[in-house]
């Protein structure tokens, strides 16, 4: 009896301790799926945060750290590129750079490898120019000119004098790379030497080749010209620009998805096109991927519209549609056009100076305004813009170069369609029987003055000085 009592009691204790081990399981159990939906739930949360925010890190490709080049004119040698055996140009090391390196360049005159007039670069570099021989001083502007330039003789090359070009590198696994980040800073890019001028008088260039005189055409082309890729931060400043002839900008910066750019402390004078130019590369819906341009303490004088009678460029500023502006500090003045020209980028514009330019100051698709009609007129200007102004400033460039330009001639399509005038010839008489449209006479289209060769001399004091905190200054 005692037996299957104890036996009973056993079976009981078993059967309770089994119980409250189910019990104390299954509050695991649930304890353990409620800590996994806390983690996916924040996981997914880290994930939404990341897709609105610019990737801290470089892809692959662009994550190389990068190393140290020197390059001087006058001291350089071989394609070593240390500080104590520089190279003696940019063209000549430009197959070894990678990713990241960060080029140091002395005072001297630069024509690229070849005498070729032109750098392409397609890996995200860091260049400084303006530095002595010993790469231990700097004054870019003043006594340690670092000159682009190049020389005009046929077959040499017309692109861009400096063209860095990133977003066809491609990771792998056949992904474009994106991240990483490009600088330019203290570099005088004069095409002056490169253009060809009308009877060599430096007073017009001629966009055509002379293969009888062993010429080439004008560069329709930049000074510089950067591409980059998606989520790269781009800088251009302390940089002066002159003497281009491009369609586009003299200084031309492209931004793609999530990126930003920095245009700061440069000086454009005597281009064609518009001194500045801010694009984009991006065409997406979502507003937080929207390139972003900082443009702040420019100065842009003398822009020509492309050619004689041409009826687009010659604006100081330009700006694609889908970007977010905001242009501070800037002089824009004396543009064959208008100050800005927007085709529809969301825009602030506090403390810009505009003098002189001939259509208008700003200009938004097609309406044009003055600047005190801005913040009554505009769409897409954030309301919250202030500062703006219009005033009569003296120029201080060399007085024989300020007689030249102000003896041009305008030219206009208008004009020279009004002087066409038809013959009676044999071949328009037969075009008449046959209801063909009559040939006109030729009618001259090339000013005498287009483009004027301004040299560095008498540029560059235009730039140095600002007004009134407004527009490029010495580097600092």
């Amino acid at each position: 009896m005692k037996k299957i009592l104890l036996l009973i009691l056993c079976i009981s204790l078993f059967s309770a301790i089994e119980t409250k081990g189910q019990i104390n399981f299954k509050k695991l159990k649930n304890k353990v799926l409620k800590k996994e939906t806390n983690k996916k739930t924040s996981s997914n949360n880290t994930k939404k945060t990341n897709t609105n925010s610019t990737p801290l890190l470089s892809t692959l490709n662009f994550s190389n750290k990068g190393r140290e080049w020197y390059v001087s004119r006058n001291t350089g040698s071989g394609q070593l590129g240390t500080k104590e055996r520089p190279a003696k140009d940019l063209g000549n090391i430009i197959h070894h750079l990678k990713p990241n390196d960060i080029i140091y360049i002395a005072e001297g005159i630069y024509m690229s490898k070849g005498k070729r007039g032109s750098d392409e670069i397609n890996v995200p570099v860091k260049i400084y120019g303006g530095y002595d021989t010993s790469f231990t001083t700097r004054d870019p502007w003043n006594k340690h000119k670092t000159i682009f330039t190049g020389v005009n003789e046929y077959m040499k090359l017309t692109t861009p004098r400096l063209y860095i070009r990133t977003d066809q590198q491609r990771e792998k696994n056949g992904q474009l790379s994106q991240g990483s980040e490009i600088i330019i800073d203290g570099i005088i890019f004069d095409n002056g030497p490169r253009n060809r001028y009308h009877k060599d008088k430096k007073l017009a260039i001629r966009r055509q080749a002379s293969p009888k005189s062993g010429q080439n055409p004008s560069p329709e082309s930049g000074g510089i010209v950067i591409v980059g890729s998606k989520f790269m931060n781009i800088t251009v400043q302390n940089c002066v620009v002159m003497n281009t002839a491009p369609t586009e900008g003299a200084i031309s910066v492209r931004v793609f998805k999530g990126g930003k750019a920095l245009i700061q402390n440069n000086f454009c004078i005597n281009n064609t096109g518009y001194g500045i130019q801010a694009r984009t590369g991006y065409m997406g819906s979502d507003k937080t991927m929207i390139p972003q341009f900082f443009i702040k303490y420019n100065t842009v004088l003398f822009t020509w519209k492309h050619d004689a009678v041409a009826s687009y460029g010659g604006s100081a500023l330009a700006l694609d549609k889908d970007l977010t502006v905001i242009a501070e500090n800037n002089v824009f003045g004396f543009s064959h056009m208008g100050g800005i020209y927007s085709k529809g980028a969301v825009l602030t514009l506090n403390n810009n100076l505009f003098t002189g330019n001939t259509k208008y100051d700003y200009k938004e698709i097609n309406s044009k305004m003055s600047v005190e009609d801005l913040l009554d007129e505009s769409e897409k200007l954030n309301p919250y813009s202030q500062g703006n102004e219009s005033a009569l400033i003296k120029i201080n460039v060399a007085e024989k170069w300020a007689n030249i330009y102000a003896s041009r001639i305008e030219l206009s399509r208008a004009d020279v369609d009004a002087a066409v005038s038809v013959s009676n010839s044999g071949a328009n008489q037969l075009r008449s029987m046959l209801g063909l449209n009559l040939q006109g006479s030729s009618v001259k289209m090339d000013a005498e003055v287009f483009l004027p060769l301004i040299t560095i001399e008498e540029a560059l004091p235009a730039g140095l000085m600002p007004w009134n905190g407004k527009g490029s200054s010495i580097p600092k």
